[in-house]
């Protein structure tokens, strides 16, 4: 046993693991050992490099695509393994750059304004995911330092994205035959091949243990554990913090903080609007970017930008610094584009500042805050709205103490996201409607994603107290086929309808491939006796079950949420 301090992770790059891969199907090659290819084990008739591409295809959900595409290298004498991997990504890429010109081809042949809009959307998201998919490709390719688990957890982050794109792009067209014209014209083949990628990911230990072959030590990337989660200075922040990032988030009070840019209404700061402290953002910034929104109501609407990473807005606390709008999709938007708030730029960190949209319940979708901010935390913030107000769209993100109202689906997104010690308050909807705290939109089984509430409170709002036996709230409904929500050492509020889960239809849809779980709850609407008794509910009793639904194996909460400055647990709370 490794004495205490001295733990290693051990890893190894994808690249050798693949590289190993090959190894082992060329050694078996040259024993002349047969298999039954029928039972899906190698066949002796094909070549090496077809049998290495079998192998790591074999645990993909779309076999076939997988051994087209990989078998373009397959025979290429001077192919390395990484080549392999690269394939499977690129060739996505290139799928997903064919569907944007359709989605272009499209746009040019319709007059009605909405789908016209709807392509549009198809366009940046889809560039989104080109992004995404760009990025893989680069760290298959690099020689940082990380661990096997770090880059897998990075790459299958970014290919769940990838899937969330490609679903919000269909998700915004409601014509049926453009709809149709946009998954034939490339959305399906890219999303078959983004499960085949994340298939290959996730994987690859699997194809290491049918061969017994050890997970060994790759000494050029390597990492002690403590280096990971426990290296602190004498301040208690990481080594490797920069003094900028020490002192902004020692600093308790927004009064101790040295911001980049002031924002005031009354004109006492920089910037009468947080536009226009954006739009100051320098150009290649390396650091924080600080902006302090001093109390007042903005109304506007407001994006970080991808290039705008980084970013840190404080304000006087989320009763008096908020972002408000009304944009809904009853006024013409979609979804994706109804919200007052949207971050994007990596690292996105936002405390003591309120968003909200008005457009009421009567305006249906309407997003008070979107976030497709990877590393993304709030902390004593406030979003209210009613149908979809929080947009949790997509990558890692962290709420903490945070206050979330609305009515249907008003949690929800295809994001890796863990909420901890927050309020989410239901609404009274309209009439004939039902609440539904949570609307989890993963839409394939590879995908990494899911929405973690833990030690929060659901309860209902003043106007709904006096009738919330007689309007239905549930916990959630599963959007998407493989949605996943996990509510855990929670209070639920008496009003939680016992069969605490809602059918998205009355077709079924979801409920046996759904994963929806509570654990260790409390309340009188956490009683779970009488819970719908799908396939995909679960009530985990079992303690080292729910931990890997915990911030620190769910979100690689160790590696990064130090850096936000926010309070967290990485486990139970006891």
């Amino acid at each position: 046993m490794m004495g205490k301090g001295k733990a290693i992770v051990a890893g190894v790059s994808l690249i050798l693991v693949v590289g190993v891969v090959v190894g082992v199907v060329a050694g078996i090659s040259r024993s002349g050992k047969s298999t039954n290819d029928a039972s899906g084990n190698i066949d002796n008739n094909l070549s090496t490099g077809m049998k290495a591409v079998k192998t790591i295809c074999e645990p993909t959900d779309y076999k076939d695509v997988c051994m087209r595409t990989l078998g373009t290298v397959a025979n290429n004498g001077t192919a390395n393994p990484k080549d392999f991997i690269k394939v499977a990504v690129s060739s996505t890429m290139d799928v997903v750059k064919t569907a944007m010109e359709k989605a272009t081809t499209l746009s040019k042949n319709i007059d009605n304004s909405t789908q016209k809009n709807a392509l549009a959307d198809c366009n940046e998201l889809l560039q989104y995911a080109v992004d995404d998919l760009q990025e893989s490709i680069s760290m298959v390719g690099d020689n940082e330092l990380k661990t096997v688990n770090e880059r897998v957890a990075d790459l299958t982050n970014w290919l769940s994205a990838v899937v969330a794109y490609q679903q919000t792009c269909l998700d915004g067209i409601s014509h049926p035959e453009l709809k149709s014209a946009m998954e034939n014209g490339g959305i399906i083949n890219a999303t078959e091949l983004t499960s085949n990628a994340l298939a290959i990911v996730t994987e690859i230990a699997n194809i290491l243990s049918a061969f017994n072959i050890p997970i060994d030590i790759n000494p050029k990337s390597r990492r002690l554990l403590e280096e990971e989660t426990t290296a602190l200075d004498g301040e208690g922040f990481p080594t490797w913090f920069s003094a900028a990032d020490r002192k902004l988030l020692a600093a308790r009070g927004g009064a101790q903080m040295r911001p980049n840019a002031v924002v005031a209404k009354d004109g006492s700061g920089q910037y009468k609007t947080i536009t226009a402290a954006l739009n100051a953002y320098p150009k290649n910034n390396k650091g924080r970017y600080v902006i302090y929104v001093k109390a007042g109501i903005y109304d506007e609407y407001i994006t970080v930008t991808k290039d705008q990473a980084n970013v840190f807005m404080y304000g006087d606390g989320p009763r008096k610094s908020i972002v408000t709008g009304n944009k809904s999709n009853k006024g013409g938007f979609g979804t994706f584009k109804t919200a007052s708030f949207s971050a994007i730029g990596k690292g996105f960190i936002a405390r003591g500042m309120g968003f909200r949209n008005t457009a009421g319940p009567e305006g249906h979708q309407a997003v008070a805050l979107r976030v497709q901010s990877d590393f993304a935390a709030f902390y004593n913030c406030r979003m209210d709205g009613y149908q979809d107000t929080l947009y949790v769209q997509t990558y890692r993100q962290f709420y903490r103490n945070c206050v979330v109202s609305g009515t249907v689906d008003f949690i929800f997104g295809d994001s890796t996201t863990v909420m901890q010690n927050c309020l989410i308050i239901a609404r009274k909807p309209m009439d004939n409607q039902q609440n539904t705290v949570t609307a989890h939109g993963r839409a394939i089984k590879r995908e990494t994603t899911g929405l973690v509430i833990q030690n929060s409170r659901i309860v209902p709002e003043q106007k709904l107290f006096p009738v919330r036996f007689k309007i239905p709230t549930f916990l959630g409904r599963p959007w998407k086929e493989y949605a996943r929500t996990v509510i855990m050492e929670s209070t639920l509020g008496d009003f939680i309808q016992p069969a605490g889960w809602m059918p998205w239809d009355t077709t079924g849809f979801a409920q046996s491939t759904c994963y929806y779980a509570e654990y260790a709850n409390r309340g009188p609407g956490a009683r779970t006796n009488r819970r719908v008794r799908w396939k995909g509910v679960h009530v985990i009793t079992d303690r080292r079950e729910a931990a890997q639904f915990t911030a620190g194996p769910f979100l690689s909460g160790h590696l990064w949420l130090r850096a936000t400055g926010a309070p967290f647990l990485l486990g139970f709370k006891r």
